[in-house]
């Protein structure tokens, strides 16, 4: 994989473009995480949702043979844009310097309505 990347991008924990050759191609469903790995609700925290969807995204890409930095383009959508700063120094700690495209999406509710984020993307392995 390659990156384009630019200041702001970088700045922000995404990268302008990603790019892959061949490979396999693995959509992630929408995910959401409001119980920790405990069972407690993590209704009123979004840093614990986002670091637990992380997690669940995680074991998803495990089960199809990938792993979270084989992540290249993730949809991003939070209840409260004001999250937006917060969920970015959580993906800069996870993803490092090599970040997937990325949109972030500001909406009035989710599915569940304890959820605060969600995220949906595709990732690629074996690709040059």
């Amino acid at each position: 994989m390659r990156y384009i990347k630019t200041e702001r991008a970088q700045q922000r924990g995404y990268s302008t473009a990603v790019i892959t050759e061949g490979g396999t191609i693995i959509w992630v469903a929408g995910h959401t995480a409001v119980l920790d790995d405990s069972g407690k609700s993590l209704a009123a925290d979004f840093e614990g949702q986002t670091r637990q969807l992380f997690k669940a995204i995680e074991a998803t890409l495990e089960k199809a043979g990938a792993k979270l930095s084989d992540m290249v383009q993730m949809t991003v959508f939070v209840t409260d844009i004001r999250y937006g700063d917060r969920f970015t120094q959580i993906r800069r700690e996870i993803f490092g310097d090599n970040f997937p495209g990325s949109a972030l999406i500001g909406i009035t509710a989710l599915a569940n309505p304890d959820a605060k984020i969600e995220i949906q993307g595709f990732a690629v392995v074996g690709s040059k």
